[in-house]
């Protein structure tokens, strides 16, 4: 019986020594990215996201906790807004404040989550003129702590994470291209 539980403890040790090392390995910044071509100027998209406001008619994050608990500070838009949020396991908490935004065509937002897991990122809105329309660009950067790390030895954050940046990207052009 001993000799069954010391290699039970033995395998135990080397799957989460193995868990470890594979956190290790992974790289120590995150980087999401995705675009979308919008028929409409830069001017009728750029008002929606430079204002946390709006983001309720766009932003995938706004319908997975319909209880979510916003507060709004700061600048009503633009440079200077502040928008937080607590909610539900499938949001968690966190803050963003608009760091830069150069109409039409630029917001920086800084992103800190609290719950459920930490983490200090910077998220971009980038919209270039293209012919008749705009490609809009949402693109998020940070440091990926260990916690970050060990989480994406069993989870593919890019896809994860990309997928609402394209229904948020998607919404954004069903609104605009109205």
């Amino acid at each position: 019986m001993l000799e069954v539980i010391a290699v039970i403890a033995v395998i135990l040790a080397i799957a989460i020594a193995v868990v470890l090392i594979l956190a290790a390995t992974k790289p120590s910044s995150l980087r999401v990215q995705r675009a979308v071509s919008i028929k409409a100027p830069p001017e009728e998209i750029f008002p929606l996201i430079s204002d946390f406001h709006q983001w309720l008619t766009w932003s995938p994050y706004e319908q997975k906790d319909p209880a979510m608990k916003r507060t709004y500070g700061g600048a009503e838009r633009g440079k200077g807004a502040v928008y937080a949020w607590d909610g539900d396991k499938n949001v968690g908490s966190g803050r963003m404040e608009i760091l830069e935004a150069t109409a039409p065509q630029k917001i920086v937002i800084k992103l800190d989550f609290f719950r459920p897991f930490e983490g200090h990122n910077t998220a971009e809105f980038i919209m270039l003129p293209q012919g008749d329309g705009t490609h809009v660009t949402w693109l998020m950067h940070g440091p990926a702590n260990f916690m970050s790390r060990l989480i994406q030895v069993f989870m593919n954050l890019d896809r994860m994470i990309g997928r609402d940046f394209e229904a948020g990207l998607a919404n954004l052009k069903t609104i605009t291209e109205r």
